[in-house]
């Protein structure tokens, strides 16, 4: 099992459920997903959970990352703190085809009080098969990681 077929899921307590439709939903089509939870409703910190997903990704030990919280927002900044990640937090296919197509975003993250069930799935779909561009882009990339120290 190497890393480029992996992604690593993780949410707070708000989003399980959506988690693991999504996890069962990148299953489904050939990829292997690292469901890190968690995996009961008791009020746990999305930091936490950000972190550690953001930690897989960024060792190598997973190619993607997707992660879930009320809106996305508070996640999605927790796992932009881990070196190498860049996440966004996506509503509508267009920002998740453009955030790897343009940014080579690794991460994506979702609000489950935001979108339902079914665009949620549309949404990581276009983020997955969406290809980085390179060119005028890497450069840009490029000047993200330098930020980073």
């Amino acid at each position: 099992m190497t890393a480029s077929n992996r992604i690593v899921l993780s949410s707070d307590h708000a989003a399980i459920q959506l988690r693991q439709a999504i996890a069962a939903h990148v299953v489904a089509q050939g990829w292997v997903a690292v469901d890190i939870g968690p995996t009961t409703p008791e009020s746990t910190p999305y930091p936490r959970h950000g972190e550690a997903a953001a930690r897989l990704v960024a060792s190598g030990d997973s190619r993607f990352g997707i992660i879930l919280c009320g809106t996305g927002q508070g996640i999605m900044m927790a796992a932009n703190k881990v070196k190498g990640i860049r996440c966004g937090v996506c509503a509508d296919t267009f920002s998740a085809r453009m955030i790897r197509q343009h940014n080579d975003a690794n991460m994506l993250s979702i609000g489950v009080r935001v979108v339902g069930e079914g665009l949620a799935l549309d949404i990581v779909d276009a983020f997955l098969a969406a290809e980085f561009e390179g060119g005028r882009h890497a450069t840009r990339v490029e000047m993200i990681g330098v930020l980073e120290g």
